[in-house]
Parts: structure tokens; C-alpha cells; sequence
């Protein structure tokens, strides 16, 4: 496998530590772009090269190059945000971004439309704000996600605080990020970053973490590479199920890249154990994962080839110690607590549905307003949920009038009562304008596509039945179609594969249901499913399930 490396492994270990010429690059005034390797090396300062595809064909018809910019990505393990903090990301997408502050599907934020000249300045005001965007993309350990409500459990900020001890443990040495974007000097010797886990090779691609708190999967634990399944007992938190393999990502009509929900291998108990089981896991992925084939090359592939016995035993050999039997726990939901909440240190919390995660001001609700009034009385944290929403957090109960009066104000309270549970529970990706990767569009259309199909869930009988769906452009797997009750999935602009049967909790993946629909396909297919389920369903039993039990009993059906 060394012989054939990709070329993305040559440029990894011939970056100096993901320097490459990315100081020189800044410097072309010629060009909005970045070198080509330069753009590979970026994904790991917490950036992506993008270009307005709505703009392509104009620019092309006027021998001008597209129209670059780039999107970064901040680190907040557990999508946790202070006031000043939240004010801070609010004057930089103003000042140097699109405006729009983007929620991302795992608990941190993104900023789109900024241009070259303009990443340092991003990049600085940030780091007054102490915050950074590094390992938030490329081959390396990425944002750590966490069950985000702290009203779920008394523990909750026992369980969250191993977001951050887990983020910390797995970032990179190299100081290349602080040396391009805020003018340290260079180390001397570079034997100072010399970096155990990640070597000069990095992983063989990218690396996601979850912590769920049962009851509630809100954070989809089972998509991720490691999912860590906290265990309560006699209120005291008596460590983690730990679960490997996760990924949701395939490709269009090629069954050797597939999605994969996670298998628990075991319980760690202390800390310590916790912390080196999933350091050892990255080694192992490190050392034996695909470097040649990137399609190939998510921790789920790795798993899958070596067995999972001995993925773990490699572990238990790297670490010491054999974990023990798995625990008992059970998920009896997968969503956000909307509205007010309180928490048993007397706080309260209040979550906003973000329709796929834009924060923005329109005509009727100004929540991006909203937010920053909320964020300047210092009232309230900020904390983002893996569905794309936000929690006004840790609020106390002489505030909690005066939060509500500030959404009250903006449009923000009055809005949050007219949404549908359909539309609750459904998440897009980015997808176009500037995905590269979108073959169809996400967060721009799903709006409208549910309008049309809200009217087919309340003709027959099913306007409160909380489905989960979601939409992405691509089989990248951004938004987790391929684990929701009703998954699309782009194929080409105005068409997508229908996916049903995925069950409600987050622990069935769905499948492929009808290829290439466009939009009144769609409309018909689910007006059949829903006639179907709301006839026949048993009592009690979930959209996901009922899907599912029909697509066993028709397997010509899909």
C-alpha cells in the first residue's frame, strides 16, 4: 500500500508540517485561488476553497477566472459559544464573510464568501475572540460533538467537559496555523512539533467524534469514527460504551463505498482509560487504513477489512488493558428540546429552530438580530445542537423575561410556534452554490420542497408525526440522509434518490427507495407512502418502522 500512496498522502508529507507554500500562495495578487496543493493543505487549518457556481458559466462567457472564496470553519468542541464570543463571529461575517452565520451538522460554525486578502484579518479577529478554526477539516481528528442540552442529564457537564479534554488530546502539534495566519515567528527547531500521533502523514482521512448522553441520540452517536455511549448509574457517570466505524459517506451505484453505523466494542471506565482508547484508535486507523484508495479510507473501511475482534485487540494491545463488556443503555428519541427548558442547577435553556443551520435576518424574523441583542446583554450562552439549532444556554430565571421579550421583539418567538414538526426535524447540507461536491441542491430547496409536502402530511392525518428528514446534494453525507426516516440524496440538479426505512432512534440506516426523482415524483411517492402508513401503521409505531416492515414484506418495492 505504501508504494501506491494517493497523491494527497505525497502532499501531506511533503507539506513541512502543513506549511507548504500557503504564506507565498496569500501573496498572488494574480489570483483569488490558492496553489492546487496549497488548497489540499488548507483543509487542515479549518478552510475550503470554493467558487460560486451560480456564477461559472457568466465569468467563463467573460474569460474571467471563477469567482473564488473560502469558507472557515471554527473549533468548538461540544458547540459551545460565551456572549462576547458570539458578538465576535457576528462582526466578522459583517465585516469580512457573506453575512450569514452557518450552524454546521456537527455543533460549530462556518463562515462563507471570504475572500483571500481577507482569511488573515478573519483569522486574527478570531483569535482575539479566542477562538481558532484548526482541525475543524482535512485528514485529522475534527470538531468533537456532544449531547448539547444541559437539561438531559445532571451530569451533562461532567459528560461535555471530555469534549474538550478529547479535542485537546488529539490536535496536532505542528505550528504552521499560528506561523500563516497570525505571523509567529518560526520555530528554529523543528524537533518542537514533532507529533506522536499524527506523524508527518496525518490520518488516512477525515475523523469524526460523538458523545451521546441516553436517553436522547441527538447527536447520531452511531454515524461517527468513535462514538462514546456515556453510562449513568445511581446518578454517577461510570464511563463510556465506546462504538467504532462509523460514516455515512458512499457513492452513486458503487456498493464498495457504503454507509456505516458504528459497532460498541467495549466500556471504559476512568478517565484515563476513555482518553488513550480513542488516542490508540487514531493510531491504529493511522497505521493500517487505506492510503491509496481515499474512497476507502474512512476508519469504517478499515474496521470492516481488519474485523472488528482484531481492530480491537490492536487497541487493547497500544493501550494496556482490555476494555470491559459493554454496558446496558437504551435511545428513546433523537431530536431537540424546542422551547424552554430547565436545567437541575436551576438555569434555563431556550432552542431556536435554525432552518438547516442559517442565521440570518429576512423581512419578518430578524434572529441574527436577535442573537447579537440577546449576546450583548451577556445573558446567555450560546450552545449548537447536531440538528443545526441553537440554545440560548444558561440562562437564570430573573433573565429569562428579558430574553424572552429580546425574540419576542424580533420575530424570532412567533415564528418558532408556526413550524411544522416536519420541518423541525429536517436538515440540509450546503450543497450549492459553492460545495464543490453538490450535484444537486440542499439548504436552498429542502424549504420549499417541505411547503409541498406539508399539505400530503395533514391530508392524511399526520401533521404532528415528528419524521426526521433530510436532504443533501451529494453521497457525501453532510446532513445524514442515509440515517434519517426519509433521506434524498442528489444524483443531478433537480433529481435525487428517495431513502426510506431508517428507524427514528438513530440505529438503522435506511435504504434506496425509488433512483432519480425529480420533484413531482417525490411528491407522489410520499403521498403513496404516507396514504400507506396512516391505513396500516400499528399503534404507536414510527414512520421509520413502518417503512421498513413494508419494505420487507414488498422487497420489489426498492
Amino acid at each position: 500500500m505504501a508504494k501506491n500512496l494517493s497523491p494527497i498522502e505525497k502532499i501531506k508529507t511533503g507539506s513541512n508540517g502543513l506549511r507548504g507554500t500557503i504564506a507565498d500562495s496569500l501573496q498572488n495578487k494574480i489570483t483569488g485561488a490558492l496553489a492546487e496543493d496549497d488548497q489540499h493543505l488548507l483543509k487542515f487549518h479549518g478552510m475550503y476553497q470554493q467558487d460560486d457556481r451560480d456564477r461559472r458559466d457568466e465569468r467563463a462567457r467573460k474569460k474571467l477566472e471563477r469567482l473564488y472564496s473560502f469558507m472557515i470553519r471554527l473549533r468548538l468542541p461540544g458547540g459551545f459559544l460565551e456572549p462576547k464570543q458570539w458578538i465576535a463571529v457576528h462582526e466578522v461575517a459583517g465585516d469580512y464573510a457573506s453575512h450569514v452565520i452557518k450552524i454546521t451538522s456537527r455543533q460549530t460554525l462556518q463562515l462563507h464568501g471570504i475572500l483571500k486578502r481577507k482569511i488573515k484579518p478573519t483569522i486574527k479577529a478570531f483569535n482575539r475572540a479566542k477562538l481558532d478554526s484548526i482541525a475543524t477539516c482535512g485528514d485529522i481528528n475534527r470538531n468533537v460533538a456532544c449531547s448539547s442540552h444541559p437539561h438531559q442529564s445532571p451530569l451533562h457537564a461532567e459528560v461535555f467537559a471530555y469534549a474538550g479534554k478529547i479535542s485537546e488530546r488529539l490536535m496536532p502539534k505542528t505550528r504552521a496555523y499560528y506561523e500563516v495566519w497570525l505571523d509567529e515567528e518560526q520555530l528554529l527547531d523543528k524537533k518542537d512539533e514533532l507529533d506522536p500521533l499524527y506523524e508527518d502523514r496525518y490520518l488516512p482521512r477525515k475523523f469524526k467524534i460523538g458523545i451521546a448522553i441516553p436517553p436522547n441520540n441527538d447527536v447520531d452517536v452511531l454515524t461517527n469514527d468513535i462514538g462514546l455511549i456515556a453510562i449513568i448509574e445511581d446518578g454517577k457517570l461510570q464511563g463510556f460504551n465506546i462504538a467504532i466505524g462509523g460514516g455515512l459517506s458512499s457513492t452513486h451505484g458503487n456498493p464498495e463505498h457504503y454507509p456505516r453505523l458504528a459497532t460498541v466494542i467495549g466500556f471504559a471506565a476512568t478517565e484515563q482509560q476513555v482518553l488513550d482508547t480513542v488516542y490508540e484508535i487514531l493510531t491504529v486507523q493511522r497505521d493500517f487504513g487505506n492510503r491509496s484508495d481515499r474512497k476507502k479510507a474512512r476508519l469504517k473501511y478499515t474496521v470492516d477489512e481488519l474485523g472488528v475482534e482484531f481492530f480491537k485487540g490492536q487497541v487493547e494491545q497500544r493501550t494496556g488493558f482490555r476494555l470491559e463488556p459493554a454496558r446496558p443503555y437504551a435511545f428513546d428519541r433523537r431530536t431537540d428540546d424546542y422551547g424552554w427548558r430547565q436545567s437541575a442547577d436551576g438555569n434555563w435553556h431556550y432552542t431556536i429552530f435554525v432552518e438547516n443551520g442559517r442565521v440570518f435576518d429576512d423581512e419578518t424574523v430578524r434572529l441574527k438580530s436577535a442573537l447579537l441583542q440577546v449576546a450583548i446583554g451577556g445573558r446567555a450562552n450560546f450552545r449548537f445542537t447536531s440538528s443545526q439549532n441553537v440554545i440560548l444556554s444558561d440562562i437564570s430565571e430573573g433573565d429569562k423575561t428579558l430574553v424572552e421579550d429580546v425574540l419576542r421583539e424580533y420575530g424570532v418567538w412567533d415564528q418558532q410556534e408556526t413550524v411544522s414538526a416536519l420541518r423541525r426535524n429536517s436538515m440540509a447540507c450546503v450543497a450549492l452554490n459553492t460545495c464543490p461536491l453538490a450535484l444537486a441542491e440542499g439548504q436552498r430547496y429542502l424549504p420549499e420542497l417541505i411547503s409541498k409536502i406539508e399539505p400530503l402530511i395533514r391530508r392524511h392525518g399526520l401533521g404532528e408525526e415528528p419524521i426526521i428528514l433530510r436532504m443533501t446534494g451529494c453521497p457525501n453525507g453532510c446532513a445524514r440522509s442515509s440515517n434519517a426516516e426519509i433521506g434524498f440524496i442528489g444524483t443531478a440538479y433537480g433529481h435525487y434518490n428517495l431513502y426510506i426505512g431508517g428507524d427514528r432512534l438513530g440505529e438503522r440506516l435506511n435504504r434506496l427507495y425509488r433512483e432519480g426523482l425529480d420533484e413531482n415524483s417525490i411528491l407522489a411517492e410520499l403521498d403513496r407512502l404516507f396514504a400507506l402508513y396512516a391505513r396500516a401503521r400499528s399503534d404507536g409505531e414510527t414512520f421509520g418502522d413502518f417503512s421498513h416492515r413494508y419494505l420487507q414484506a414488498n422487497p420489489l418495492a426498492s
